[in-house]
């Protein structure tokens, strides 16, 4: 006679419970990581802002006044012409034009309102003002 051996294979039961198992996973862990891309945006933004900030204190070191508000943040990248003329440019700042995590640039005046310069980014919505993710974020405010 011969003799039945027993299958190796899970049953269709227990591969249901798996799926079960990774569906309730899957519900309670995607909502906590989808609601914190917002936060995550803005945190990436303010150490954004830092590293201009010390590459705009590095160019006014070697240049000794920071680039105008024509010249802009790109003066950080390329040797910049115009007024204030950059004497002792001699290679980029930052490898490239900076863009906030919201694929705006970087707002940069100067003279600024209250200092030397003022350097921020309009938040989410690209516009003055606004909450949350929206929030006009600058480096003063670091």
């Amino acid at each position: 006679m011969k003799t039945l051996r027993k299958s190796g294979g899970f049953t269709l039961i227990e591969i249901m419970v798996v799926i079960v198992i990774l569906g309730v996973l899957g519900a309670l862990v995607v909502p906590n990581v989808m609601g914190k891309t917002g936060v995550a945006r803005m945190k990436a933004a303010r150490v954004d802002l830092k590293a201009i900030e010390t590459a705009l204190d590095l160019y006014r070191m070697d240049n000794f006044v920071y680039p105008s508000s024509d010249q802009g943040l790109l003066a950080l990248v390329s040797r910049p012409s115009g007024f204030p003329e950059a004497k002792n440019w001699t290679e980029p700042y930052l490898k490239k034009g900076p863009k906030d995590p919201w694929g705006n640039e970087y707002q940069y005046i100067s003279p600024g309102s209250a200092g030397a310069y003022d350097l921020f980014t309009l938040g989410s919505d690209g516009k003055a003002g606004g909450e949350g993710e929206a929030a006009d974020i600058y480096v003063t405010d670091l």
